[in-house]
């Protein structure tokens, strides 16, 4: 029989000469044993010495996912570096915020609350919502792996774009479940090649709404349109990371398919408009159904006491948001026109940053243009992760980093 110490077989002088010893692990000839042992350990194939049981191994596929990379942030040998790579806001959080924190930073001796109540509330009284449908978390980053590890498993599929957010395929292994990736046609995503792809294997759907890496968006009518053409047992995942950013008519974030629709979600970040990249805060607008379902493997205390504060203090102050978004709109245009006039393709962006693609020509290509950037002290991203090979992402930085990427791309391509 199976002994209660994992990985060793009972032997018996009754069995018949069943078992026998082999590398000090008792290995057992039983049919029944030996499928018993098939399935606790799946990957030893009903044989125990298929699988090295000296260290622990992960479950399959986990050694096959690519982890993710963020942008880089050094400049080796150079005075001073500007930081256009992680799409950061230059003018950091509000001072209301900041002010929250360091008064939540007296008490650190004190578990957070475990709800995020203030948080919630505030989120609530900005965008007229229920705080019953809203969950916070270490991030928006946690409540897509929340949705993938509760509503995704082996066999499941998960449709993600051709150069949608690397987390979505990350957490969708993860779980087990397969990726599958449909194509964009030029940075943007269409509707009809997601809901091709769907299956009676597919249980989700993500969309960056703006996209990441490539600033573009999908109009609300199409986001209608896919949700309505879904089965209502997949998930829409609504991905507005840079819904403050936009300033179009045709744009909605996804506040009213989530209330109106039981299979849709929609994720947000403090990190990006809020400056609160530092302090991990996002926010999910969900179904109840949904949110009871995360909320049964949520941390109990996922978010620590100063993000709480400073969030709850960052949301309701919408004149230093406003600030932030004059900012934004004014350098989104003049970066756009001035790498035009250099020759430059610009994928039209409703963000705080920009795709540029480069000639492909040599001593002009993007991972040239990133060396002779960086050792300028100019770190932007670059993107061949996601498919783009060619190009690079800027984050709209101050004043004084925009005009100096104007400048050193002026020089590089020899417009000086």
């Amino acid at each position: 029989m199976i002994s209660p110490l994992v990985g060793e077989m009972s032997a018996s002088p009754t069995e018949g000469g069943r078992c026998e010893r082999r590398n000090n692990v008792t290995l057992d000839k039983n049919p029944l044993h030996r499928y018993c042992l098939s399935v606790i350990f799946p990957a030893a194939k009903a044989d125990p010495m298929s699988t090295d049981f000296t260290s622990p191994t992960p479950r399959p596929g986990i050694l096959d996912i690519a982890a993710y990379v963020p942008g880089k942030e050094h400049a080796p040998g150079v005075a001073k570096v500007y930081k256009l790579s992680s799409n950061e806001t230059p003018l950091g959080p509000s001072p209301k915020a900041i002010e929250a924190f360091q008064k939540a930073a007296a008490k650190l001796e004190i578990y957070p609350d475990g709800q995020a109540i203030e948080l919630r509330e505030a989120i609530a009284s900005v965008y007229g919502l229920n705080t019953a449908n809203l969950m916070c978390g270490n991030g928006s980053d946690e409540l897509l792996g929340l949705l993938c590890h509760v509503y995704l498993a082996p066999g499941d599929e998960a449709i993600i774009t051709e150069h949608g957010f690397l987390v979505y395929k990350i957490q969708i292994m993860g779980a087990g479940a397969t990726p599958v990736t449909v194509p964009e046609n030029d940075c943007q995503v269409t509707v009809d090649a997601i809901l091709a792809a769907v299956t009676p294997k597919t249980k989700m759907v993500f969309l960056a709404n703006p996209g990441n890496p490539t600033g573009t968006y999908v109009p609300v009518d199409e986001v209608r349109r896919l949700q309505a053409g879904l089965p209502k047992n997949v998930i829409l995942v609504l991905d507005a990371a840079y819904a403050e950013y936009v300033r179009r008519n045709d744009y909605e974030a996804g506040l009213e398919l989530v209330s109106s629709n039981q299979n849709v979600v929609m994720t947000r970040t403090f990190s990006k408009i809020h400056g609160l990249a530092a302090l991990r805060v996002g926010w999910m607008y969900a179904p109840l159904a949904i949110i009871d379902a995360l909320n049964r493997v949520r941390g109990p205390f996922n978010m620590n006491a100063p993000a709480i504060a400073a969030g709850s203090a960052a949301i309701r102050d919408q004149a230093f948001m406003a600030t932030a978004l004059e900012h934004n709109s004014l350098w989104l245009g003049k970066l756009t026109d001035a790498f035009s006039s250099l020759g430059l393709r610009v994928t039209p962006s409703v963000t705080n940053f920009v795709l540029i693609h480069f000639p492909d020509t040599d001593g002009k290509r993007a991972p040239e243009a990133d060396e002779f950037l960086t050792r300028r002290g100019f770190i932007l991203r670059a993107v061949r992760g996601y498919g783009l090979p060619n190009a690079l992402r800027m984050t709209i930085g101050s004043a004084e980093a925009n005009e100096g990427v104007i400048a050193a791309l002026t020089e590089f391509m020899g417009r000086a």
